[in-house]
């Protein structure tokens, strides 16, 4: 029975092969099983012009830790199709790819951190896609791909090459969600749909049908039975068409079994086939997934038998040399037939055989044992791949197996308790939460984990929900919860207090953070338990450097960083990472530096992911205060793509998008990401970045001349501020926040915010937060005209934050200070706004340039904007750059002549220069600049 031509698809072929053909693309392809996803992907392969690579990946439904495993599969055939030169980061790939070693520049020295290691893979696949272009990369089953196959294609889809198409199939039954995790935000210029298949109409499986069976016409009462039979499923009406032996008979579909199951039409096959060759099928059935020839024998087929089965269309061959079922349905059918000791047998055959494997896959180990009834190497395996998965960084496979594990009614009930443990205990040091939280819940709700195991897990779930999750109100009600049901073990519930005493999270006061560390070391110090007590220790060093308590460096001393164990050694992670963001945030930056080399290398001889992330995105907040902005927008933007189950803990990240944003008069996108650093829910969020994030937003309010919204913002956030009781925190935001009392009328307010932060920060080791009070002090005595103490003041903070250094602020600081000596009538004002707008510039805050520059227009000073080269008519000159960067962002020609202060006459004859520079004819088709 020939193959029959695509029925019932045009529509969505035509779709499909537009996109394909247009790249940079992106297709999702969704269907349930069966429904022809992958036909419709192979016809329009064949479509294409020549001269296209296509690259062929599959996931597979039982996977072993092989992260990105069907993206590599995809790339080892096209040596013979890559360029004589390659981009060098491309040879971090050549232990990945080593059929492509000898095509490949020379390996990369490893990266200390593995956050950026990851990063540059990525960059180094895309590039490698990029050389091969134009590609179509078609990735089969995404439903069954490891988390981070679908993290490289969120950062593929995210920035596709310019000659790549990427078509991905999953099914979407029973997960509503999208199979990247979340709705990826495409590049303007990339053709980006997604195709629905649903089941065909009684038309379309008619004509199906006929063309199965080579003919014209059908009886009608033939296909619409067939219709009912098979809901529409191609694969499915496929599958029973085959089995019929005439369609003219009435009871021609019934004598074919349950299509829709494939039960029957599966058996009228198998029947056909012999012995050695439906033994052959049969052992493909129990093994699941494509295997090898030496394994299809050892779990009970034949050579011969696997021939006759490939050539009766039973069994199919697939890349790399291995055979299985052309559709998982095919191999239900199949496996349901068999009777039940023959499907036990034949997982004891798998298991034996898969033990003799020079690395043995231990999930599919733990899957054959589950079949075979062999509770003890269930448990075994199972444990041992959960553990394994979790030491390569794969949480999520761990995750899964023990899932599984949990959700299995043959699991034995006193199993279930250590596992259950084991689960939140790896949750607690991975990336992934999502499905951790709804499993831990659903463990807690079943109620059969004996209380003190019970609060151990809860405990650890509410670790996850308060970190990984970002969600602290909800940890903090988990955790309190837990500390009841630990109240026989008082070591556990000391870490329970540690948690709760972290003061950058909560509404609480500081004295009630105090009472809780406290009652923490009390708990800690009558049990031996060194983890525990290291985890104790790690809060009590991070609680005191974030208040810059003067004895915090000597307590984070302490710290056990060198003991041979490895999970106390995680703890000092943890430590080094609160460590490195509190000294950031305090200005200790020399400190900070030494902590993220320190932490980052625990992290990774410990496996602590969570630790190693976070340090990655405050150590973009700490390049951003010191001044190391070459880059730092995209590599921020990139550690946010990354951020997609874990969005809350990537705050910092939006705070410096934030920031950048704002000095870059981009108001619309520094409100939305200072509104997902913490401003969203100011009260559930990570309180130090909520605080600075509120400083930016004030800032923001203030350059637009909106003065009742800033000191609304100032009195919200200062509240917040005072009621936490930290004031060190207030670097980022006092300054603002006087700023905008002082300026709106409210001066008392504002002197009494300052005397306030002055009192509040005594004693401290916080330098960012001493600068910042002279900061506040200056724009006080500016606001009552006070010139000559205003800009004495602005001196000391300017040289205060270029000692740190912070050079944003003491820039922002030198012009309070050039400002006041205008007002005082001193000649060098002027040079010094000249040299203030070119630091501003050297940033790349051209918000601020832009502002000092008028300033010095209003007194008379030409200070003209560097022009592009001579000669080149088509080059953009700075300013013309900077009009067209708006232009691109939507701005109108009246908020760019707020932002870099013109006027609307000006703007628009620099939006004509653009326009006619860059050959365009409308304002949508400008791009920003480079």
């Amino acid at each position: 029975m020939p193959s029959p031509a695509l029925v019932g698809r045009a529509s969505e072929l035509r779709i499909l092969t537009d996109a394909m053909t247009r790249p940079p693309a992106v297709v999702l392809l969704e269907g349930e099983a069966g429904i022809g996803k992958t036909r419709l992907v192979r016809t329009a392969l064949a479509r294409l012009p020549a001269g296209r690579t296509v690259l062929l990946g599959y996931c597979h439904q039982i996977r072993e830790p092989f992260p990105y495993g069907p993206v590599f599969e995809a790339l080892r055939d096209i040596a013979g199709r890559l360029p004589g030169r390659l981009n060098p980061v491309t040879g971090v790939l050549r232990g990945h790819l080593p059929e492509l070693a000898d095509a490949l520049p020379p390996a990369l020295p490893p990266l200390d951190d593995t956050r950026a290691e990851r990063h540059r893979l990525f960059r180094a696949i895309r590039a490698l896609l990029a050389a091969v272009g134009p590609a179509v990369l078609v990735i089969e089953d995404l439903h069954w791909a490891d988390d981070g196959t679908r993290d490289l294609l969120r950062f593929l889809t995210d920035q596709p090459p310019e000659g790549l198409a990427v078509v991905a199939t999953h099914r979407r039954e029973n997960d509503a969600r999208s199979p990247l995790s979340r709705a990826y935000l495409h590049h303007p210029d990339t053709t980006s749909v997604v195709v629905p298949l649903a089941p065909l109409g009684p038309d379309d499986v008619g004509s199906l049908a006929c063309a199965l069976l080579e003919r014209s016409d059908l009886p009608q009462a033939f296909v619409t039975r067939l219709h009912e039979r098979t809901a529409g499923i191609p694969f499915v009406v496929e599958e029973t068409v085959r089995s019929v032996s005439d369609a003219e008979q009435p009871d021609a579909l019934d004598r074919a079994g349950v299509p829709l199951l494939l039960r029957e039409a599966m058996a009228e096959r198998m029947a056909g086939l012999s012995p050695p060759a439906a033994a052959a099928v049969r052992a493909a059935a129990v093994l699941r997934l494509p295997a090898s020839e030496q394994l299809i024998i050892a779990v009970g087929g034949h050579s011969a038998g696997l021939g006759e089965a490939l050539r009766a269309g039973v069994l199919h061959e697939q890349p790399g040399g291995r055979y299985g079922f052309r559709h998982a349905l095919a191999q239900q059918a199949v496996y349901d037939a068999m009777p039940g000791p023959d499907r036990r047998s034949g997982h004891e055959r798998a298991m034996t055989a898969l033990r003799a494997v020079g690395s043995p896959p231990l999930v599919q180990l733990a899957f054959h044992a589950r079949h075979a009834e062999d509770t003890e190497a269930w448990l075994h395996h199972g444990t041992a791949a959960a553990q394994q998965a979790a030491a390569l960084g794969d949480t999520a496979l761990a995750v899964e197996v023990i899932e599984g594990m949990l959700g299995d009614p043959g699991l034995p009930a006193h199993h279930r308790g250590p596992l259950a443990l084991m689960l939140s205990r790896f949750a607690a040091t991975g990336l992934s939460h999502q499905r951790v939280v709804r499993l831990l819940r659903h463990v807690l709700r079943d109620d059969f984990l004996p209380r003190a195991t019970r609060g151990e897990v809860r405990l650890n779930l509410g670790v996850v929900l308060s970190n990984q999750a970002g969600d602290t109100a909800a940890g903090r009600v988990e955790i309190l919860v837990a500390l009841k049901e630990l109240s026989d073990r008082p070591t556990l519930a000391a870490r329970g207090w540690a948690v709760l005493a972290m003061p950058a999270w909560g509404t609480e006061s500081l004295e009630t953070h105090r009472q809780w560390m406290a009652r923490a070391e009390t708990l800690v110090a009558t049990a031996d338990d060194p983890e525990v007590a290291a985890a104790v220790l790690a809060n009590r060093a991070s609680f005191e450097l974030s208040v810059g308590s003067p004895d915090a460096l000597t307590i984070a001393a302490r710290l056990p960083v060198s003991d041979p164990r490895t999970a106390v050694r995680r703890q000092v992670a943890r430590a080094y990472n609160n460590l490195h963001d509190s000294a950031t945030s305090l200005g200790l930056y020399a400190e900070a530096e030494r902590f993220a080399r320190e932490g980052r290398r625990l992290a990774v001889e410990t496996g602590a992911q969570y630790p190693a992330y976070l340090l990655d995105v405050s150590t973009v907040r700490r390049d951003w205060l010191t001044g190391r902005w070459d880059g730092l927008r995209d590599r921020a933007s990139a550690l946010g793509e990354l951020a997609t189950e874990t969005p809350l803990i990537a705050v910092d990240v939006w705070l410096v998008l934030g920031m950048l944003a704002l000095a870059r008069g981009e108001w619309d996108e520094a409100v939305k990401h200072f509104r997902t650093a913490g401003l969203d829910a100011p009260d559930d969020r990570y309180v130090p970045i909520t605080v600075a994030a509120a400083g930016g937003l004030i800032d923001l309010h203030l350059a637009r001349g909106e003065f009742d919204r800033a000191t609304a913002e100032a009195d919200a956030s200062v509240a917040r501020l005072r009621r936490k009781g930290v004031w060190v925190w207030g670097a980022y935001l006092v300054p603002s926040a006087v700023t905008a009392f002082a300026w709106s009328g409210r001066v008392k307010t504002a002197a009494d915010l300052v005397a306030e932060y002055s009192a509040g920060i005594a004693g401290c080791v916080a330098p960012a937060a001493a600068a910042a009070l002279d900061l506040s002090r200056g724009s006080l005595a500016a606001a009552e005209r006070r010139h000559a103490d205003a800009a004495g003041f602005y001196q000391r903070a300017r040289e205060a934050y270029a000692a740190l250094p912070h050079p944003y602020a003491a820039a922002r600081a030198g012009e309070g200070a050039a400002r006041s000596r205008l007002a005082l009538g001193d000649g060098g004002a002027a040079s010094a706004f000249t040299e203030l707008a070119d630091a501003f510039t050297r940033l790349g805050a051209t918000h601020d340039a832009a502002r000092c520059r008028r300033v010095l227009r209003d007194i008379g000073v030409d200070v003209p904007l560097p022009r592009g080269r001579r000669g080149n008519a088509g080059v953009l000159s700075e300013r013309e750059k900077e009009v067209a960067r708006l232009v691109a962002l939507g701005r109108t020609n009246r908020e760019i002549a707020d932002v870099l202060f013109l006027s609307t006459r000006t703007v628009e004859s620099h939006v004509a220069t653009v326009l006619r520079k860059l050959g365009v004819r409308s304002r949508t088709q400008v791009a920003p600049p480079g």
